[in-house]
Protein backbone atom coordinates (compact mmCIF):
# COMPACT_ATOMS: atom_id res chain seq x y z
CA UNK A 1 0.00 0.00 0.00
CA UNK A 2 1.36 3.39 -1.04
CA UNK A 3 1.56 6.06 1.64
CA UNK A 4 -0.30 9.30 0.94
CA UNK A 5 1.92 12.23 -0.01
CA UNK A 6 0.31 15.46 1.12
CA UNK A 7 2.01 18.85 1.14
CA UNK A 8 -0.05 21.85 2.25
CA UNK A 9 0.16 24.95 0.05
CA UNK A 10 2.08 28.02 1.20
CA UNK A 11 2.27 31.40 -0.49
CA UNK A 12 5.16 30.10 -2.64
CA UNK A 13 4.53 26.36 -2.91
CA UNK A 14 1.65 24.30 -4.27
CA UNK A 15 -0.72 21.94 -2.56
CA UNK A 16 0.23 18.40 -3.51
CA UNK A 17 -1.95 15.37 -2.93
CA UNK A 18 -0.92 11.93 -4.14
CA UNK A 19 -3.32 9.32 -2.76
CA UNK A 20 -3.37 6.03 -4.68
CA UNK A 21 -6.02 4.42 -2.46
CA UNK A 22 -8.56 7.21 -3.19
CA UNK A 23 -7.34 7.83 -6.77
CA UNK A 24 -6.64 11.48 -5.91
CA UNK A 25 -3.66 13.04 -7.60
CA UNK A 26 -3.48 16.82 -7.67
CA UNK A 27 -0.98 19.67 -7.83
CA UNK A 28 -2.63 23.07 -7.39
CA UNK A 29 -2.25 26.77 -6.47
CA UNK A 30 1.13 28.55 -6.95
CA UNK A 31 4.55 27.02 -7.47
CA UNK A 32 7.45 29.39 -6.84
CA UNK A 33 9.72 27.37 -4.52
CA UNK A 34 13.26 28.69 -4.06
CA UNK A 35 14.60 25.16 -4.65
CA UNK A 36 12.19 23.57 -7.14
CA UNK A 37 14.29 20.42 -7.52
CA UNK A 38 14.38 19.84 -3.76
CA UNK A 39 10.72 20.72 -3.32
CA UNK A 40 9.52 18.28 -5.98
CA UNK A 41 11.91 15.44 -5.02
CA UNK A 42 9.29 13.71 -2.78
CA UNK A 43 6.89 13.76 -5.76
CA UNK A 44 9.48 12.08 -8.01
CA UNK A 45 10.24 9.51 -5.30
CA UNK A 46 6.53 8.78 -4.80
CA UNK A 47 5.78 8.48 -8.52
CA UNK A 48 8.79 6.25 -9.18
CA UNK A 49 7.63 3.93 -6.40
CA UNK A 50 4.03 4.05 -7.66
CA UNK A 51 5.05 3.19 -11.23
CA UNK A 52 6.43 -0.11 -9.89
CA UNK A 53 3.03 -1.13 -8.52
CA UNK A 54 0.24 1.07 -9.92
CA UNK A 55 -3.50 0.76 -9.40
CA UNK A 56 -6.12 0.79 -12.21
CA UNK A 57 -7.10 4.00 -13.98
CA UNK A 58 -5.48 7.20 -12.70
CA UNK A 59 -6.52 10.83 -13.16
CA UNK A 60 -3.94 13.49 -12.38
CA UNK A 61 -5.17 17.07 -12.01
CA UNK A 62 -2.93 20.10 -12.43
CA UNK A 63 -4.57 23.39 -11.47
CA UNK A 64 -1.81 25.94 -11.04
CA UNK A 65 -2.47 29.66 -10.87
CA UNK A 66 1.16 30.42 -11.60
CA UNK A 67 4.50 28.62 -11.74
CA UNK A 68 8.14 29.63 -12.10
CA UNK A 69 10.52 28.60 -14.86
CA UNK A 70 12.30 26.23 -12.48
CA UNK A 71 8.93 24.65 -11.64
CA UNK A 72 8.19 24.22 -15.37
CA UNK A 73 11.22 21.91 -15.65
CA UNK A 74 10.03 19.85 -12.68
CA UNK A 75 6.49 19.65 -14.09
CA UNK A 76 7.97 18.32 -17.33
CA UNK A 77 9.74 15.58 -15.35
CA UNK A 78 6.51 14.74 -13.50
CA UNK A 79 4.55 14.58 -16.75
CA UNK A 80 7.13 12.28 -18.34
CA UNK A 81 6.84 9.99 -15.30
CA UNK A 82 3.07 9.96 -15.85
CA UNK A 83 3.67 9.06 -19.48
CA UNK A 84 5.85 6.17 -18.28
CA UNK A 85 3.03 5.14 -15.89
CA UNK A 86 0.59 5.19 -18.82
CA UNK A 87 2.55 2.32 -20.40
CA UNK A 88 1.27 0.12 -17.52
CA UNK A 89 -2.16 1.51 -16.59
CA UNK A 90 -4.69 4.01 -17.87
CA UNK A 91 -3.64 7.61 -17.13
CA UNK A 92 -5.56 10.80 -17.76
CA UNK A 93 -4.09 14.23 -17.13
CA UNK A 94 -6.45 17.15 -16.63
CA UNK A 95 -4.79 20.56 -16.96
CA UNK A 96 -7.18 23.09 -15.44
CA UNK A 97 -6.79 26.81 -15.99
CA UNK A 98 -8.85 29.91 -15.40
CA UNK A 99 -10.73 30.79 -18.58
CA UNK A 100 -9.05 34.20 -18.97
CA UNK A 101 -5.55 32.86 -18.22
CA UNK A 102 -4.04 32.32 -21.66
CA UNK A 103 -0.55 31.73 -20.20
CA UNK A 104 -1.76 28.67 -18.31
CA UNK A 105 -3.77 27.51 -21.33
CA UNK A 106 -0.69 27.82 -23.55
CA UNK A 107 1.48 26.01 -20.99
CA UNK A 108 -1.03 23.15 -21.00
CA UNK A 109 -1.00 23.07 -24.80
CA UNK A 110 2.82 22.86 -24.85
CA UNK A 111 2.79 19.94 -22.41
CA UNK A 112 0.00 18.19 -24.32
CA UNK A 113 2.05 18.33 -27.54
CA UNK A 114 5.13 16.63 -26.05
CA UNK A 115 3.30 13.81 -24.26
CA UNK A 116 1.86 10.55 -25.54
CA UNK A 117 -0.85 10.34 -22.88
CA UNK A 118 -4.53 11.23 -22.51
CA UNK A 119 -4.23 14.98 -21.77
CA UNK A 120 -7.26 17.27 -21.47
CA UNK A 121 -7.37 21.01 -20.99
CA UNK A 122 -10.27 22.29 -18.91
CA UNK A 123 -11.22 25.96 -18.53
CA UNK A 124 -12.84 26.79 -15.19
Amino acid sequence: MMPVLYIEATKDTPRILLNAEENQFEISEKSLPEDAIGFYQPVFDWLNQYIDNPKGANTFVFFLEYFSTSTAKQLTKILFLLEKLSEKVQVKIIWKYREADMDMHNAGMRYKKILKVNFELEAV
